[in-house]
């Protein structure tokens, strides 16, 4: 099956460079230092929007779920599978970059805080995601568990992105109240601001292309697939 690249996605990912280079630029060169933590305060404009995207992929991957178990149409599966595979890569991202940003802050790389508990806890559920659909030959029920496990997984979303504003915790909470014993917490400037939300479109852009290309691969794959079960008959 042979299938050209749109046009638009070569459009896409021209312009999501170009975003991605505007905002290097911005959070290197356009927002000011933060008076205390100084550099390393910078990490937080991608930390914070590789944690959005990633989130944002696990969501979709259960609104998928939902709509394959409604339709029975495999394409579907396949926008979970995508969903999930690019959700976990920006997570992972997004625990590497706040380690970064936790070490000369809070003087360790980690601490069972419960942000970073429930974010990696968030992770491992999803790497199991992936672990058992390889052990699903058959692809209708590999499907059907994919939509089921992507449905439930994806509450360990919502208890992440609150379990900072719930329990007890020392990781900031920059947008919103927080804990008050919080260690990093800092009032962004106006350049900031500007900083942050454009790191949060260019990332929400670059997890639409790619997604848009993991699609479009799983597609092939999928196509793959059946051609081999069909051989097997």
């Amino acid at each position: 099956m042979e299938e050209s690249k749109p046009r638009l996605l070569t459009v896409l990912d021209v312009f999501t460079v170009a975003l991605f280079l505007i905002a290097t630029y911005m959070v290197f060169f356009y927002a000011p230092q933060e008076a205390v933590m100084g550099d390393v305060q910078r990490v937080f404009y991608f930390h914070v929007a590789t944690g959005w995207v990633g989130m944002l992929g696990f969501i979709g991957a259960a609104v998928a779920g939902i709509i394959y178990l409604i339709k029975k149409d495999r394409k579907w599966d396949i926008v979970g599978l995508a969903a999930v595979e690019i959700g976990i890569v920006f997570i992972f991202i997004n625990i590497v970059t706040g380690a970064i940003w936790a070490r000369p802050i809070w003087n360790t790389w980690w601490t069972w805080d419960p942000r970073l508990t429930t974010a990696t806890v968030m992770l491992l559920i999803y790497l199991a995601y992936l672990m058992l659909r390889q052990g699903i030959e058959d692809p209708d029920r590999r499907a059907r568990f994919g939509a089921v496990y992507a449905i439930v997984g994806s509450l360990s979303v919502p208890l992440t992105y609150f379990s900072a504003r719930i329990f007890r915790t020392i990781h900031p909470i920059v947008i919103g109240s927080g804990d008050p014993s919080a260690t990093g917490s800092f009032d962004m400037s106006p350049l900031m601001t500007q900083t942050f939300m454009f790191s949060l479109l260019t990332f929400t852009f670059i997890f639409i292309d790619l997604f848009w290309h993991r699609i479009r691969l799983g597609r092939k794959a999928d196509h793959v697939e059946q051609l081999r079960l069909q051989t097997m008959e």
